[in-house]
Parts: structure tokens; C-alpha cells; sequence
């Protein structure tokens, strides 16, 4: 039993981020992050999660790099992808590898792990075949190299003469950078192997299938038809309207010859799923945001060889999250937002009203359907509890989950969870979750924290480790979690709502849901404050500007000046069509740019940020510390040099929520300010 209500034991819970379900359906490889090293960081291994409940969890690898990415072949054998040093390397060669993760194989029967594919610059992620020993795998190589030899010489060329330096021209389109990381100098390829029967560790030398691919495979997700004849993978291209759009292609492994199997000017089709019988092709479909209207996501079904492509979701107002076959290829699961919770669906290829498989209040992905059609095991996680390997009984849809044996759970909550609503002056329906701390009461009121979202087109309906609401709950605090305009689960109207009005309906929806809340005879109105990060970040800052209601404001990754933020972030092109040009229709920029209303912040800020995050860079922290400056307003800056858009290492983390505890304690407990050790 894990306890939320210490910050460190907090941090050290193991979390599971993924799961594989092995072949014949007898077991699960989990991959959990633990707390290890010195400094401490978060190190991912592998676990066996037994599909039987009631049984124990085991670990089944260990390493200082750690290791991540299972995927299986058809014997049961594991592949996984780990930085990990190969113990039979030479010491050149080991030095030539390090910090370069490599395809490990963990043999079926047992016995230690041994590495069967590597590359010069680092392998990512990898894709097997449900019935041949194949296997696929993306790795970055120089342009205009042929083969490894001649990457490595690149390489080596480039480090003995310290350069780091990338060129991109006009006739290379694509993102310059994406979420924490430079994309480039060199490019992803994908790469086909065959793993001999004899010796599965000698893999020869693997098929480039994409020789100058540019930048189309950046975040793109791969997979292997059953029989590995074929790879069907994303493909990012220019787009006249949007910069780029992603499209799906097939890949002949054996030639390489390619071609476009989905594709739409102004859509993007992502996340494609072979069905098992190796017919047919399942993505999710994106219409592009634009100025006049937020696009509609969907479920599209095509046939492997090509033909005509079917919408699955046709009249079905909600939007796909994740998708996963089921194992007779007759039907689709797939887990969409709705009402504060992520359930999972199942429709049939025929179409037709999607059938919810799950009726509780989880948040479901990771989907692994058993191979005999019986059940279907996922990661489950809600508001009050962290993502767990589940079963679910499809004979019996809408029955409660069966919990699997799991490191990191269960855990213990300080505090309880309800649902909360309110009617906004248009007449939606606003909802949310409200977090009360033990013994809230009319004799004991709590104080109110309201947080809101990222995304924006996102809604609170899963644990979190970067917010969790329990930990503020453990120091007598309520929160609250609403869903406002540009929430998802709440149909496309919802995000109509706030599409051009980021400062309008969003932050009307938040102040009503909060009045709603303070009028609880459990919560002191009069001790209120407000936090939130990315777009949560943006309508904190908003609210600063808008309102001395509430005692405290915290930002984090937050915007501040949009033109400046669009033209710098990471993707801005997206920007700049849903926004459209600062220069020639500066409108809404000027409706909606938190920077405009400076002069009207009286609410003490905490402004927190990342130099390493691309998607909110840095300068809007800056700028608005010292804006707040110049005007003399009440404000602390916690500034990570190393972190992202999100905190990451174990440490940073703790100095985020205790820079945070100390900071609400000050301004709405009243309690003197006490700066935490080590900042």
C-alpha cells in the first residue's frame, strides 16, 4: 500500500507506462519507471504482469540506462530497446555504443537479454510481425549516406570537429524541433530485418526502406503486417493550407517500394492498426483546425491492398483517443473522451452506434485484446487512481474492471472525489471534479484551488503525476478539476465554444463552475487561488489580468504574448492557420493576448518554467516576469534550466510541488514564506 499524502513517497511510486500482451495471452510485459541512481532519476524496466488475477508481478530486467519499448515475437520472445552496454562488446566498440539504445531480445524460455540490432545514431522505436520473425525498426542516419559505414564516418567527422551545428532550407519542410528536442541533423529511416531461426542474435545487414525520407517519419507510428511482408507506417509531407499533413503508407519490405494508402489535403491520418487477418487498416482521421472551425477527429477503416475508405463514426460525437483490433478482425475497440472519463467503445467494421464496452469512471488506453476474444486488458487510471493493468470481461460489457497484479498499487487517498456542474450563462453544462481533503466540513472549511487544464482540447478524467490534486488535498486543500469550453467528452459544440475565444467562454466556464463550488457549505470562500499549466498556464495568466478574486495564481509553461509565442513555439504553422497572420489580421491576438492586460495583475504570481520546452518556449516566462517587474507586481520565478514543458528527474519534481506548497501557504494560509532547501 502506497501513500499519497507524503511528496516523497509520492515520487517514488512505480508507474506503469505500457503494456504488450504476449502471444498466446498468458501474460502482460509492463513497462514500469522506478526511482534509481544517484542523481536520482526515473529508470524504466520490464515486468511480467500475469493475466490471471491474483498474480504476483515480476521484474524481469534490470540495468542503470534501463529499458523500455517491448514488443513481441511469435515464439514469446521479448524485444526491447536499452541503452544498456553489450557485455560481449570490445572496449572500442562499447565505447562507440554508449548512450546508444539497441534492440535487446529476452528469450522466451529465460536466460539473459543479448542485443540483435544497434546503430550509430541510437535505435528508437520497433515493430514486429504477429506471425514471422520480422521486425522493423527507426533509426536516425545522415542524409545522403548509403549505409551504416559511411553514417558512421559522418558522425565521427562531425564529433572530432565539435561541430552540432543543423541546416534547414525551404526545400526541407517539417518542425525545426518538437516538444524538448532538436529534429536533425540527421533524419529517421526505417529499417527491415529477418531474424534467422538458427541464430536469432545475427541479424546481417538490415534493408534501408526509406533512403531520403527528409523529415516524413518524425513521430510517426510503424507496424508490421502479420506475415512482415509489409510495414504501414505515418508520413509527414508539405501541405499548402498547414505546413505539413501525416499520411499513411505501406512500405514493401522486401523492395522497398512504397505507396500512399491514406491520405487528404487538410487531414491528417494517424495511429494505423493492422487488423489481425492482415486485411484491412483502422487510423484515426483529423481534420485540420482552421480559422473559421475547430476540425472533427475520427475512426476510418480502408482496405489493406486499397479501396474505398469508410468513416466508423459516422454521426458519433466524440473523439477517438486510442484503437486496438479485435482478435477475430470482425470489430474495433477504441477508448474516446467522454463526461470527465475515457471509456472504451467497440464498433463494428460495418459501422453503426458504437457500443460502450466500460461503464465506470475509468480512463482507459493501451488496449490488448485477448487472442480468444474473451476479455480485453488495458491500462485503467482515474482522478483517484494511477494507471493499472486491468481485465475486462467481454462477456459481460460494462461490468466493473478486474485489477491485475501491479507494482505501484494500490495506493491510499487523503481525501475523496465527487462530481460537481454548473449551467453557464449559454446554457451548456459545465462539469467537473471536485477534491476534498479528509474531514472537510461546514465546522472545517477547506480552502479552494481551482486548476485548470492543458491542451486546451483535453479534459481531467486521468491520474496525474505532474498535477495531482491528492497531494495538495494531503495540506487540507480542495480542488478543483472543471472541464470548460475546448474540453473533449463533451462533443464538437463544446469546442466550437472556445475555438476563437480563448479568453471568452474557457474563462466564463471557469468563474461559474467556481462560484459553484465556493457556495459549498465545505469550502471557505474567502481562501481561494488558481493554478495551471500550457493552456492551463495561458488562463491563469488570463485570469491575473481579469480578476482579483482569488488570493494566489500560479503559472506554469504558461502563455503570455501570443504573437510571440506562435512564431516561436514549436509548430507554427499550426498556429498561424487557427489564428491566422499577427500581421494582416492581428484580431484575435489582440482579443485574447494575456500580455494586453499586464497593467490590471494585482494577484501575487508564481510563474514556473522550463528552458527545454519548445512547445511553450521560454520567453514567455521571461517576458512576463519582466513585465510583472517593470509594473512593481507581486511575483516568484521557479526556473528549470534542464526540464521541459514538463519537470521530469525526481528532484526537480520536489522543489516543484514544495515551491508550490510554500507559495499557496504564504499567500492563502497566511503563513510566513519559508524557501525550499536546495533553490
Amino acid at each position: 500500500m502506497y501513500s499519497i499524502a507524503e511528496l516523497d513517497e509520492f515520487i517514488a511510486i512505480p508507474r506503469v507506462t505500457a503494456l504488450r500482451l504476449a502471444p498466446d495471452g498468458g501474460w502482460l510485459a509492463a513497462a514500469v519507471q522506478t526511482v534509481a541512481g544517484e542523481p536520482p532519476k526515473y529508470v524504466t524496466s520490464l515486468w511480467r504482469i500475469g493475466t490471471a488475477p491474483g498474480t504476483a508481478p515480476v521484474r524481469l530486467t534490470r540495468s542503470a540506462e534501463g529499458e523500455g519499448g517491448p514488443e513481441f515475437l511469435p515464439d514469446g520472445s521479448v524485444l526491447f530497446v536499452s541503452k544498456r552496454p553489450d557485455p560481449a562488446a570490445g572496449k572500442q566498440d562499447a565505447e562507440t555504443a554508449k548512450d546508444k539504445a539497441a534492440v535487446w531480445l529476452l528469450p522466451a524460455g529465460g536466460g539473459e537479454p543479448r542485443p540483435i540490432a544497434a546503430a550509430g545514431g541510437g535505435i528508437g522505436a520497433v515493430a514486429t510481425a504477429r506471425h514471422a520473425d520480422a521486425l522493423v525498426y527507426a533509426a536516425p542516419a545522415f542524409a545522403g549516406t548509403a549505409d551504416a559505414e559511411a553514417d558512421a564516418e559522418r558522425r565521427k567527422a562531425r564529433a572530432d570537429a565539435g561541430v552540432s551545428a543543423i541546416l534547414r532550407d525551404s526545400g526541407q519542410p517539417g518542425r525545426l524541433r518538437f516538444w524538448d528536442h532538436d529534429l536533425g541533423p540527421d533524419e529517421l529511416r526505417l529499417y527491415a530485418a529477418v531474424l534467422p531461426a538458427a541464430d536469432v542474435a545475427n541479424l546481417g545487414q538490415p534493408r534501408d526502406l526509406t533512403p531520403e525520407p527528409g523529415r516524413a517519419l518524425e513521430e510517426q507510428h510503424f507496424e508490421l503486417t502479420p506475415d512482415g511482408a509489409a510495414v504501414v507506417t505515418g508520413w509527414s509531407v508539405p501541405d499548402a493550407d498547414s505546413g505539413w499533413r501525416d499520411e499513411v503508407l505501406v512500405i514493401d519490405t522486401a523492395t522497398g517500394s512504397r505507396r500512399v494508402l491514406l491520405a487528404g489535403r487538410g487531414l491528417d491520418f494517424e495511429n494505423a492498426r493492422i487488423s489481425p487477418d492482415g486485411s484491412q487498416v483502422v487510423a484515426i482521421r483529423s481534420e485540420h483546425d482552421d480559422y473559421d472551425r475547430p476540425g472533427d477527429v475520427t475512426l476510418v477503416l480502408t482496405p489493406l491492398a486499397g479501396g474505398a475508405t469508410r468513416d466508423l463514426l459516422a454521426g458519433f460525437d466524440r473523439r477517438p483517443v486510442s484503437v486496438a483490433w479485435a482478435a477475430d478482425s470482425a470489430a474495433v475497440y477504441f477508448t474516446a473522451d467522454d463526461g470527465g472519463r475515457c471509456p472504451v467503445f467497440r464498433v463494428g467494421l460495418s459501422g453503426g452506434e458504437p457500443v460502450r464496452v466500460t461503464a465506470d469512471n475509468g480512463a482507459y488506453d493501451n488496449l490488448c485484446p485477448a487472442p480468444d476474444g474473451s476479455a480485453l486488458f488495458a491500462l485503467r487510471s482515474a482522478i483517484d487512481e494511477p494507471p493499472t493493468p486491468v481485465l475486462i470481461d467481454l462477456a459481460a460489457p460494462g461490468g466493473p474492471p478486474v485489477r491485475l497484479g501491479s507494482p505501484g498499487t494500490p495506493v491510499t487517498l487523503p481525501g475523496s472525489l465527487t462530481e460537481v456542474a454548473c449551467t453557464a450563462a449559454d446554457g451548456t453544462t459545465i462539469r467537473g471534479w471536485l477534491v476534498l481533503p479528509a474531514g472537510a466540513s461546514e465546522a472545517a472549511k477547506a480552502p479552494l484551488l481551482l486548476w485548470v487544464h492543458g491542451g486546451p482540447v483535453a479534459s481531467w478524467n486521468s491520474w496525474s503525476w505532474r498535477w495531482s490534486p491528492w497531494l495538495m488535498a494531503a495540506r487540507g486543500y480542495a480542488v478543483l478539476l472543471p472541464d470548460p469550453a475546448l474540453s473533449t467528452g463533451y462533443g464538437q459544440q463544446m469546442i466550437v465554444r472556445g475555438h476563437d475565444q480563448w479568453g471568452g467562454n474557457p474563462y466564463t466556464d471557469v468563474l461559474a463552475i467556481t462560484d459553484e463550488v465556493v457556495a459549498r457549505p465545505d469550502i471557505d470562500a474567502g481562501r481561494t487561488a488558481m493554478m495551471g499549466g500550457s493552456y492551463g498556464g495561458y488562463m491563469a495568466n488570463w485570469i491575473a489580468g481579469h480578476t482579483g478574486r482569488f488570493r494566489a495564481i500560479v503559472s506554469h509553461a504558461g502563455l503570455w504574448h501570443l504573437d510571440q509565442m506562435f512564431g516561436t513555439t514549436d509548430g507554427p504553422p499550426y498556429w498561424r492557420r487557427h489564428w491566422g497572420d499577427p500581421i494582416t489580421r492581428p484580431e484575435r491576438y489582440l482579443a485574447n493576448s494575456p500580455h494586453l492586460h499586464a497593467d490590471k495583475i494585482s494577484t501575487p504570481m508564481l510563474i514556473i518554467h522550463g528552458d527545454k520546452d519548445y512547445r511553450v518556449p521560454l520567453g514567455e516566462a521571461v517576458r512576463l516576469w519582466w513585465d510583472l517587474q517593470a509594473m512593481g507586481k507581486p511575483a516568484r520565478f521557479l526556473y528549470f534550466p534542464d526540464e521541459n514543458h514538463w519537470i521530469l528527474k525526481p528532484g526537480d519534481v520536489g522543489v516543484w510541488y514544495r515551491t508550490v506548497f510554500a507559495f499557496l501557504a504564504e499567500h492563502v494560509l497566511g503563513e510566513p514564506w519559508q524557501q525550499p532547501d536546495l533553490v
